[in-house]
C-alpha cells in the first residue's frame, strides 16, 4: 500500500510506472490529505488507473462523538477488517489514539481489545491512515496539521507489531509528512522486555508507557497473562535501559480495580517498587466492559490513592476519563462496532 512508503519511495514508485518525478509528490500530497482517488483532481484517469491497486481504500463506518467532545472512528479497511481510533481534544491540542493491530493476543482481563484474540497486524500505512483521517476531519493538511499528539494505545500491543509500528513512527515524524515530533508520541506496552530494549537501541525517543497495573507479579498474573512471560523486575530493568539511552521519563499506567490492586497496601508496595526512578504513575479508575466482572474504584478513591503514592515519593496523576459514553475510553476499543449510535 502506498501509505506504507516514504516520499522518496513513492517518487521511485512513480518513476517505475513511467511517470515524471513530480507525479510522485502529487500522489504523496493526496495521501497525506487523506483524499480518495476520486477526490484527486490533479491526476488523470490513466494515472489513477495505474495506481488504483496500490492506493489505500477505506470506509468510515461510524464516527461517534461523546458529550465531552471525544470522537471515535470505526474504520473498515480493504480486507474488511475493522479498527477503532479516538480523537481527544485538549486545551493544548488534539491527540489521536491509534490502533496497531486488529484485535490483540495479550489477553488482559480488563481490556475489550483482546476479546476474540488477534486477527492480524496493521501495516505502517494503516496506522498512519487513522491519524491522517482525523487531521482531515479537523480541517488540517500535512503542512498545517491539526493533530498535535499521537498515542499508540488503541487496539493491539504495539511492540508485538514492532516492524510496522516503528516504520509508522518514522513516517509520522518525517519532515516531509506530518512532522509530529517523537516527543509528542506515546507508545503503550504490556512490557515486552526485548522489544523495549530494541526500541531504545534503534534510536527511537517516544514516551514509553508501561501497562503495569499491579505492584507485584502475583497480582499481575491474575489480570495480565503476559506477566507469566515477563517479571516486573525485568520490565523495570528494561525501562531503566530505555531511560539511560533516551533520557525520557517512563510512564506507568495503573488501572485501579476494586478488590484486586487498589488497597492502601498495594499502593504502598507500588511506591517501594518505583521510588527513586524518573517516572510518573498514571492512575486510571477502570473503565468497565460488559464481558468482564471487574469494577473500577471511584474517582475520589483514585485521588486518595494518588496522594498516598505521592507520600511514598513517587509522582502520580489521575487520568481524566474521556469518551466513556461511546466506549472510547481506555480499554474499551474493539475490532468490531461498539458504542452508542
Amino acid at each position: 500500500m502506498l501509505l506504507d512508503l516514504s516520499l522518496e519511495e513513492i517518487t521511485e514508485y512513480a518513476l517505475n510506472l513511467g511517470l515524471p518525478k513530480f507525479r510522485g509528490k502529487q500522489i504523496f500530497d493526496a495521501l497525506y490529505k487523506a483524499k480518495t482517488l476520486d477526490e484527486i483532481s490533479n491526476l488523470s484517469k490513466d494515472i489513477k488507473e495505474k495506481i488504483k491497486d496500490d492506493y489505500p481504500n477505506w470506509e468510515i463506518v461510524k464516527l461517534l462523538e461523546s458529550k465531552d467532545g471525544t470522537k471515535k472512528m470505526a474504520l473498515k479497511l480493504l480486507d474488511g477488517s475493522l479498527v477503532e481510533s479516538v480523537l481527544l481534544s485538549y486545551k493544548y491540542g488534539n491527540t489521536v489514539c491509534v490502533s496497531t493491530q486488529v484485535g490483540c493476543r495479550m489477553g488482559c482481563k480488563f481490556c475489550a481489545s483482546t476479546i476474540g484474540g488477534l486477527k492480524r497486524n496493521l501495516s505502517a500505512g494503516e496506522i498512519l491512515l487513522q491519524v491522517l483521517l482525523y487531521n482531515k476531519i479537523l480541517g488540517g493538511t500535512e503542512k498545517e496539521r491539526k493533530v498535535t499528539n499521537v498515542v499508540l494505545m488503541g487496539c493491539g500491543e504495539p511492540l508485538d507489531n514492532y516492524e510496522n509500528v516503528t516504520k509508522f513512527l518514522k513516517l509520522v515524524s518525517s519532515e516531509n509528512g506530518l512532522n509530529i515530533s517523537e516527543r509528542n508520541i506515546s507508545l503503550s506496552t504490556c512490557g515486552l522486555v526485548e522489544k523495549i530494549k530494541k526500541l531504545a537501541d534503534d534510536g527511537f525517543k517516544v514516551t514509553l508507557t508501561i501497562s503495569l497495573h499491579a505492584p507485584n507479579d502475583e497480582i499481575r498474573k491474575k489480570i495480565m497473562p503476559v506477566a507469566n512471560a515477563y517479571k516486573i523486575k525485568d520490565i523495570l530493568s528494561a525501562c531503566d535501559y530505555y531511560f539511560e539511552k533516551t533520557g525520557r521519563r517512563v510512564i506507568f499506567e495503573y488501572a485501579l480495580i476494586e478488590n484486586v490492586n487498589s488497597s492502601e497496601e498495594n499502593i504502598k508496595e507500588l511506591g517501594k517498587l518505583l521510588k527513586g526512578r524518573s517516572c510518573l504513575v498514571n492512575f486510571i479508575p477502570l473503565n468497565s466492559i460488559k464481558e468482564q466482572n471487574l469494577i473500577g474504584v471511584s474517582r475520589k478513591r483514585a485521588y486518595f490513592l494518588s496522594s498516598l503514592l505521592e507520600k511514598e515519593g513517587v509522582n502520580s496523576t489521575v487520568r481524566r476519563t474521556m469518551g466513556e459514553d461511546i466506549e472510547g475510553a481506555c480499554g474499551q476499543l474493539r475490532n468490531k462496532l461498539g458504542g452508542a449510535t
